[in-house]
């Protein structure tokens, strides 16, 4: 299994970004997907997420700006980020909580991040 992080780029405060994660492989079913981020020299934190059938939670620093969508059919989910700010600035990265055909027990798995950086 392979989660695929792309969309990040480098723009300038408020503008908008919209984040992907696709989810391949020998996939049988994803229960919650996250995005996560971490800032150079903090550490990782939570930034959102979303059950399979859709419920969303978000950090209070992201509320208001950020949505977050999946599609289960393709197994992707979408950050849609508005208004950013340079506190933005991280790598973000998906983690999902997937079952695979190999395994008959719900596993935990990480993207490779992508770059947001917001400029002021």
């Amino acid at each position: 299994v392979q989660l695929q992080a792309s969309g990040g780029g480098l723009v300038q405060t408020g503008a908008s970004l919209r984040l992907s994660c696709t989810a391949s492989g020998s996939i049988v079913a994803i229960n919650v997907m996250y995005w996560y981020r971490q800032a150079p020299g903090k550490q990782r934190a939570l930034v959102a997420s979303i059950s399979h059938d859709g419920r969303t939670t978000y950090a209070d620093s992201v509320k208001d700006r950020f949505t977050l969508s999946r599609d289960n059919a393709n197994n992707q989910m979408y950050l849609q980020m508005n208004n950013l700010k340079p506190e933005d600035t991280a790598t973000y990265y998906c983690f999902a909580n997937i079952r695979t055909t190999e395994n008959t027990i719900w596993s935990n798995y990480w993207g490779q991040g992508t770059l947001v950086t917001v400029s002021s």
